[in-house]
């Protein structure tokens, strides 16, 4: 397993995480197995906002041994009260919900303690205005949550939040169908959505990825929006490439899916190639860099999307992003104009020329 370290928190989060949405379909017998093959194979992170409360006991039993090595996102506003998945923004309903889940998980702390659901500037105004945001800080003062994370799947709606409180993560919905206005969650447009990246990346702000698979309607071909299957491995990577992507968080409910899972970490890199979204983007999308290499080799061994996503960054306000590019041991500056990349890039990106453009504005910090 890969890890990926919080810049706000010092914390090391495995790259491939668990959602909770399946889990509580699983009899005990077999989700106790699932859960510690999970915790054996590497996933150290684990997103509770659960399909229903049955998850809480089943994480309780498989991780109450190890609870100081996992770290938990727990959802203020997921209501669990009774029983099964609801949505609050009512304090005394949410501290309910919070005290059982704390019990039936085993734990008297929580990780990262998440605002949660935020998608309309109304939920915000609403959290705010019943005292939610405000028991969040307080149980955050007493130690019981160490770290404050958001929950949203819309870009207007976390650039406000992120411009009036401090998050250390977002839980975003990342995958190729929203970033490219396809799918019930494909919120904000793909530039709206890029900011959002490169704020968080910018900001040192870690992104846990919920619905990398868009439900699984990128899985089938059927399904998709696009009319072409992609495989889990390439949504897994799409996503972990986006600036400020700590982890995604797939759901599992077996040992065999959990399983499939952490293959990913030893998947070639012509299995998480996910460049036959070019095929489907929209076409204010062509012309943009998405970082997916698939440009690879450079003939003198820059690394193409690297340098991309550091210019991005540098230019978006990123000082660190300006630093890492000037360590790279090839950048822009060796640059041949060769063509080759530009031949390559299915998003039709003239990469040559962009990197003169990099070069100029790297030369010029």
């Amino acid at each position: 397993m890969r890890y990926r370290t919080n810049r706000k928190t010092g914390d090391r989060i495995s790259e491939i995480g668990l959602g909770s949405a399946y889990m509580p379909e699983t009899p005990l017998s077999e989700a106790i197995p699932a859960l510690r093959r999970a915790y054996e194979g590497g996933i150290n992170y684990y997103d509770l906002a659960a399909g229903d409360g049955k998850a809480f006991p089943l994480y309780g039993e498989a991780f109450a041994d190890v609870r100081k090595d996992i770290l938990y996102q727990i959802h203020f506003g997921a209501d669990y009260s009774q029983g099964t998945y609801g949505w609050s923004l009512d304090l005394e309903t949410i501290k309910r919900s919070i005290d059982k889940q704390l019990r039936e998980l085993r734990t008297d702390y929580i990780d990262y303690g998440f605002i949660h659901c935020q998608d309309e500037l109304s939920d915000w105004e609403t959290y705010l205005k019943n005292g939610v945001y405000d028991h969040i800080m307080k149980l955050k003062e007493q130690g019981i949550i160490r770290h404050i994370g958001l929950s949203s799947h819309t870009p207007a709606v976390i650039g406000r939040i992120m411009d009036e409180v401090p998050i250390d993560m977002l839980m975003f919905s990342v995958n190729p169908a929203y970033d490219y206005g396809e799918g019930e969650f494909a919120n904000g447009s793909p530039d709206e959505r890029a900011e959002v990246y490169r704020r968080c990346e910018t900001e040192g702000v870690g992104i846990s990825v919920m619905k990398p698979f868009s439900g699984g309607q990128l899985l089938s071909a059927a399904r998709s929006p696009f009319g072409q299957a992609l495989t889990l491995y390439q949504c897994i990577r799409y996503a972990l490439d986006k600036p400020g992507v700590l982890t995604v968080l797939p759901g599992a409910k077996s040992v065999r899916e959990v399983e499939e899972l952490l293959r990913y970490e030893d998947q070639p890199e012509e299995a998480l190639d996910y460049s036959l979204i070019a095929s489907f983007a929209p076409p204010k999308a062509i012309g943009r860099c998405v970082y997916c290499d698939h440009c690879k080799p450079c003939p003198v061994g820059i690394p193409i999307g690297l340098v991309n996503k550091y210019y991005d960054l540098a230019k978006a306000g990123d000082a660190l992003a300006a630093e890492h590019y000037k360590t790279l041991e090839k950048n822009a500056d060796d640059c041949i104009s060769c063509g080759h990349c530009d031949s390559r890039c299915p998003f039709s990106v003239r990469q040559s020329e962009r990197m003169r453009e990099i070069r100029a504005y790297m030369d010029a910090l």
